[in-house]
């Protein structure tokens, strides 16, 4: 769907509306795209234990992320 930005002003609860249909919306500004509105989406949680990833999954010396970055942190507070 496609919207201008006098629209977004004026009519947001029918752009709303078709956001909860599913649909996006194409924001135009002076006829060319200028914002997109898509539905929002819930993030799923992630698992309870977090697994080490990026610059600490080679790091032999930690393994635990969480209580090595308490442990940093409860020097300072």
């Amino acid at each position: 769907m496609r919207a201008t930005a006098k629209e977004l002003r004026f009519k947001s609860k029918e752009l709303i509306d078709s956001l909860k249909r599913g649909e996006e919306v194409v924001i135009t500004f002076r006829g060319k795209p200028c914002a997109k509105l898509v539905p929002y989406q819930e993030l799923k949680r992630q698992t309870e234990t977090n697994e080490l990833f990026g610059m600490w999954e080679d790091n032999e010396m930690v393994t635990n992320v969480d209580e090595y970055v308490r442990g940093l942190r409860k020097e300072r507070f």
